[in-house]
């Protein structure tokens, strides 16, 4: 994959993010025509046509929205490639972690400052993926190690328990109990399958939840402008709780949400992320 090749695929997802040449051009800094070009010849190379020019709105065609993901795919091998050579003259080794984006709040900003600070020829690479795209860019070596809520049984993966965070049920109503009458606005937050059926079997006459969203970090932000309840990680509660702006549901039964380290079994990176690991804690309070 070469730099002119890595141009045009970023040429494309900028005119497929913008839908508009002219837009791309000035984000790019490149003229429109040059943009047009880029984008005939990727067109030409690949033998499909990426965007519908017949309206008057640009559309992107199927082939185009399929080539997207690996685009971007493309384009951060192609970085990772790029430091990782760079590194080698002063002694650095590359860490390329993925994870899911939920994790990342919960659990993996602490983790990379105390790596930061204990580890010094150490260089990191981080990218958020779905659970589904980790274990694919595991397999393909675009991450070194990825981090899910799940522990799959799959022969070329190590996986690892690396820690479990507390889910507290907190509210903005100073009131609220464990009587979900009073817990308006109660949004699931989706830390997968397992906490879930928890969830379910501990309220089984709860009233349906009235959002659902997959980040702890969105939901809180939510409520602390709108008001309502959650069950959020403690580490990113507690603040809140500590000055009055939440308020924990002390009847309410605790979740633990378990979180796993996957890498490849053969991975000549093992040593570098075995002493990465060691710098979680077994639970994460704070």
């Amino acid at each position: 994959m070469g730099f002119v090749k890595i141009e045009l695929l970023k040429t494309f997802l900028e005119v497929a993010r913008t839908l508009h040449f002219r837009i791309a051009s000035e984000t790019l800094f490149i003229t429109q025509s040059a943009v047009s070009a880029r984008i005939k010849l990727l067109e030409d190379e690949l033998g499909v046509l990426l965007f519908d020019r017949s309206q008057k709105q640009l559309k992107i065609t199927p082939e185009g929205h399929r080539l997207i993901k690996h685009a971007n795919e493309l384009i951060f091998m192609w970085k990772k490639a790029k430091q990782d050579v760079a590194l080698v003259d002063n002694d650095i080794e590359l860490l390329s972690i993925g994870s899911m984006m939920s994790i990342w709040d919960i659990a993996l900003q602490a983790w990379l400052n105390k790596i930061s600070k204990n580890i010094e020829d150490i260089g990191f690479m981080t990218k958020t993926h779905s659970p589904l795209e980790l274990r694919k860019n595991l397999i393909n070596g675009v991450i070194d190690i990825a981090f899910t809520f799940d522990s799959p049984v799959i022969d070329e993966f190590i996986t690892e328990k690396v820690t479990a965070v507390p889910l507290h049920l907190v509210t903005t109503n100073p009131e609220a109990t464990i009587d979900f009458k009073q817990l308006t606005d109660f949004i699931m937050v989706d830390y997968g399958e397992s906490i879930n059926l928890q969830y379910l079997r501990e309220y089984p006459d709860a009233p349906p939840a009235k959002h659902f969203m997959s980040q702890p970090k969105v939901a809180l932000d939510f409520i602390l402008s709108n008001g309502g309840s959650a069950y959020l990680p403690r580490q990113l509660a507690i603040k809140y709780v500590n000055d009055k702006s939440l308020y924990l549901v002390d009847t309410a039964p605790v979740f633990s949400r378990e979180i796993y380290a996957l890498y490849l079994a053969k991975s000549h990176k093992e040593a570098l992320i075995k002493k990465t690991l060691h710098y979680f804690p077994e639970i994460i309070y704070k």
